[in-house]
């Protein structure tokens, strides 16, 4: 059992606020709703499944916290208008949204079919537009704080994950674009970007056997995988009013995932050439 992550928000923080999650029912959104609920939230679970919001439910009813389930594509602006106008009727408006819905999966871009592509960019990166731009006209008379999930190879690229990649890099321009332009209307747009962390979705996609596995942890400088309940200890930070100056920025918790490998081992003696 992964050790839970220190907590740092306090208590009562999103009292009497509204948060909408997609993909908010899994993974790192599951954590996300489940902290956001504990912290006084009412949370607003969204994805396409919802089978994936009974754990969500379960521990709304365990803690107290009102979650309500709702059924989203986010890649529909359609579905997208019309949840976020219903959830902001029900509850008087929008004050948080985590944009966490995304898809991924490791194959090398020559055996990655067009559709494959596509459908990532626009769950990944179309579908944070049209969330954000709903969400946003029912803020712009409040204001209000959004965060995006995104990824550390959105800025540096990574081998196997070129859909994704495109899709994050997207993200973080958009979470600058978005902070700039709605500042005026106090929406505060950031972004995190998570390295890789223990969950059921990730160990099944991105390292299926123990040998993916133990290749990638030799890779975290840190040592160890990233625990989700970290990240979404971040995620809602930025979220909080807490940080009420900050607001564009890319937050990057990783381990040093994304950092250059050294040159040479820790502890090796280097010497010059012609040296003894």
């Amino acid at each position: 059992m992964v050790d839970p992550a220190p907590e740092v928000i306090p208590a009562d923080s999103f009292a009497g606020k509204t948060a909408l999650v997609t993909g908010g029912g899994t993974g790192l959104g599951l954590e996300v709703s489940t902290r956001l609920g504990n912290l006084g939230a009412t949370v607003v679970c969204a994805s396409r499944n919802p089978d994936h919001h009974d754990e969500l439910l379960e521990r709304g009813r365990r803690g107290g916290f009102t979650v309500q389930s709702e059924t989203l594509d986010v890649r529909d602006p359609k579905q997208v208008r019309a949840v976020v106008r219903s959830v902001a009727e029900r509850h008087g408006g929008i004050d948080v949204l985590i944009n966490n819905a995304a898809g991924n999966f490791v194959r090398p871009a020559l055996l990655l079919a067009p559709r494959a592509f596509s459908t990532v960019i626009d769950i990944a990166l179309n579908g944070v537009f049209y969330v954000s731009r709903e969400v946003g006209i029912v803020m712009k008379e409040t204001g209000g704080s959004i965060v995006n999930v995104s990824a550390p190879y959105a800025t540096t690229g990574k081998p196997g994950v070129v859909h994704s990649a495109c899709a994050k890099a997207g993200v973080e321009v958009m979470t600058k674009t978005l902070a700039a332009e709605w500042a005026e209307l106090k929406i505060r747009v950031n972004a995190v970007s998570p390295g890789p962390f223990h969950s059921e979705g990730a160990a099944r996609r991105l390292w299926p056997d123990a040998e993916l596995e133990q290749a990638v942890l030799d890779q975290i400088p840190m040592g160890r995988f990233g625990r989700a309940s970290e990240v979404a200890e971040l995620v809602c930070l930025l979220a909080s009013d807490h940080l009420p100056w900050v607001t564009g920025s890319v937050w990057v918790a990783d381990g040093g995932w994304s950092l250059s490998r050294p040159l040479v081992e820790n502890r090796r003696k280097v010497q010059r050439r012609g040296e003894s």
